[in-house]
C-alpha cells in the first residue's frame, strides 16, 4: 500500500477569531492511500493546542510502514491528527474496494441530514450582533468566547438572533469563579450548552459545582482513555476526529460515552468537506452537531458536502465513504 501526503490551503470567507487568535485561511493535510487499484482519502487539521504542526504530523504519517491496515493503526500512531487522516483514508479505501458505503461497513443505519451549529467569530459586541442578525435564520449558533468581556458579546448575539438556539465555547478561557458568575446569565439568555469553560488542566474545579447549563468536555476529552477523568465534571463530550485519531476510535468513544450516561456533541476543526464527511456518520442523533467548517470557507473541495435548511447531508461516494 502506498501513502501520499499533500498540504492544502483553503481561504476563509472572512477572518475567523477565537480567544487564541485569528486566521484568514486553514492549512490541512490530505492523505491518499492506494493499493494500486483503489484510492482512499482522508484529511486532518494539525492543532497547535495539542503540540501538532503540519511538519510534525506529516512526519508521523510518512514514518508509517507500508504493510498495515486500519485495525492495526492504533498501535502505530497515537490519537491525533495524523492517525485521523490515515484512518479515514483507510475507511474510504475499504468502501471503494467493496463498493459499499462507510455506514454499511460500520453496521450503522443509513444516515440523514443533521442540523449543524454555525460559529460566529469572536469580535466586538456590535460586530457579533451584526453577525448574529445576518445568521438569525440558522436554528443553532455557536459563540466563541473566553475573554473578560464576554457578557456584552453574549447579550449582543441574543439581541441579534432572538430565536436561534445558542451554544457557547469558552475555549478554556474562564476560571471557576468567572464561570460560576456567568452561569445564571447563561440560563437567562437561553444558552443550551457551554463547551470547555475551564482549562483542561484545571477542570477538577467543576466537581461539585452547579451546572444549570450542560457542560461539554472538548479539550478534556480525546479518546476512550479520557472518560475516567470526566466523571462529575461534564454532561456532554465533544467528539472530534482529529482528537480521537479517526472514525474507528470515534465510534468506540461514542458508544462508551453513551453507555456512561454522557450526551454527545460532534465537532470539528476548521477544515474542508473531506474532513467533515466521516463525522456526519458519527453525528447521527447527537445532542449537538457542529460540522460547519466548510461553511466558513471561501473555497471547498471539488465535490463538497451539501448543506441546506435540513442541515449537513451525508457525503457522496465521490467525496468520501
Amino acid at each position: 500500500m502506498r501513502i501520499e501526503v499533500a498540504r492544502d490551503v483553503f481561504p476563509l470567507a472572512q477572518v475567523f477569531t477565537i480567544s487564541r487568535g485569528s486566521r484568514t485561511e486553514t492549512k490541512v493535510l490530505t492523505v491518499t492511500v492506494t493499493d494500486g487499484e483503489f484510492v482512499g482519502r482522508g484529511e486532518c487539521v494539525p492543532y497547535a493546542r495539542y503540540d501538532e504542526t503540519l511538519e510534525s504530523v506529516e512526519a508521523q504519517i510518512r514514518g508509517l510502514p507500508t504493510d498495515f491496515g486500519r485495525v492495526g493503526l492504533a498501535g502505530l500512531l497515537p490519537a491525533g491528527a495524523a492517525r485521523n487522516a490515515v484512518d479515514c483514508a483507510l475507511w474510504d479505501l475499504e468502501c471503494k474496494r467493496s463498493g459499499r458505503r462507510a455506514w454499511d461497513l460500520a453496521g450503522l443505519p443509513v444516515p440523514g441530514p443533521e442540523v449543524t451549529a454555525y460559529t460566529l467569530s469572536l469580535g466586538t459586541p456590535d460586530s457579533m450582533r451584526d453577525q448574529a442578525a445576518k445568521n438569525a435564520h440558522r436554528p443553532l449558533l455557536k459563540i466563541k468566547l473566553g475573554t473578560p468581556d464576554d457578557m456584552p458579546r453574549l447579550e449582543a448575539v441574543r439581541a441579534g438572533a432572538p430565536k436561534s438556539t445558542i451554544i457557547v465555547d469558552a475555549n478554556e478561557g474562564w476560571s471557576a469563579e468567572v464561570y460560576a458568575d456567568l452561569a445564571p446569565h447563561l440560563v437567562r439568555l437561553g444558552v443550551a450548552l457551554v463547551e470547555q469553560p475551564l482549562p483542561a488542566s484545571d477542570d477538577d474545579a467543576l466537581i461539585g459545582m452547579d451546572r444549570p447549563v450542560p457542560v461539554c468536555a472538548d479539550e478534556s476529552c480525546h479518546d476512550r482513555a479520557s472518560l475516567p477523568h470526566l466523571k462529575g465534571k461534564y454532561d456532554v463530550v465533544n467528539i472530534k476526529l482529529d482528537k480521537t485519531g479517526g472514525l474507528t476510535e470515534a465510534l468506540a468513544l461514542r458508544q462508551d460515552a453513551l453507555a456512561e450516561g454522557y450526551r454527545i456533541m460532534v465537532g470539528c476543526m476548521v477544515g474542508s468537506s473531506l474532513a467533515m464527511a466521516p463525522a456526519v456518520l458519527l453525528a447521527q442523533g447527537a445532542m449537538v452537531t457542529d460540522l460547519d467548517g466548510p461553511l466558513l470557507l471561501a473555497k471547498d473541495r471539488t465535490t463538497p458536502l451539501h448543506y441546506d435548511d435540513m442541515g449537513v447531508h451525508p457525503p457522496s461516494p465521490d467525496l468520501w465513504g
